[in-house]
């Protein structure tokens, strides 16, 4: 079965890293997948379900959260798209912090439906978070600070390590 693109409004495409044969996260980054997401509150409000990953620059841009039954959202909704740089990871513990989120705002975060990334969309997402959204279309999109993995990984990886790598025997070319 072909991977599902989730296709973005500027022809660029996000893929889930579960899609994706040729891939994993890389060695001395950790799977967050399954981790506990806690907001500004300390309160859990969800799990990282999935990675959203921009294969041709090898990075991470969201963790999809499956968000916790517990406050009572209906099916379709239980899913939100947090930017990678938004988050931080806890330095003990398996936890994801989003300091910009707690159990209450999470609420009225827009959410996400497994389909379809529009730019419209990401601009939501940062404006929810009180994030800076780019205005120049001069910069790419994702250079600003909301997709900084750094501050996601901080001190559970080098700063220059990727965070996901291609298979070395996926008989493809690596990625540049």
């Amino acid at each position: 079965m072909e991977p599902t693109p989730i296709p973005r409004a500027d022809g660029m495409h996000l893929v889930r890293l579960r899609d994706l044969k040729d891939f994993e996260v890389a060695d001395g980054s950790p799977d967050v997948r399954g981790w506990a997401v806690r907001g500004l509150d300390g309160k859990r409000f969800g799990d990282v379900y999935e990675l959203i990953v921009e294969p041709e620059a090898l990075k991470v841009r969201y963790l999809d959260v499956e968000l916790d039954s517990s406050l009572h959202i209906n099916d379709r909704e239980r899913h939100v798209l947090i930017p990678i740089g938004a988050a931080a990871l806890d330095h003990d513990d398996d936890n994801v912090f989003v300091p910009s989120l707690d159990s209450n705002s999470v609420l009225s975060y827009p959410p996400y439906q497994d389909i379809y990334i529009s730019r419209e969309f990401e601009e939501a997402m940062l404006r929810a978070l009180r994030l800076p959204v780019p205005v120049s279309s001069d910069s790419p999109f994702y250079d600003g600070p909301s997709y900084d993995e750094s501050h996601f990984y901080n001190a559970r990886r080098a700063a220059d390590q990727a965070s996901m790598r291609r298979l070395p025997d996926s008989g493809h070319p690596p990625l540049v």
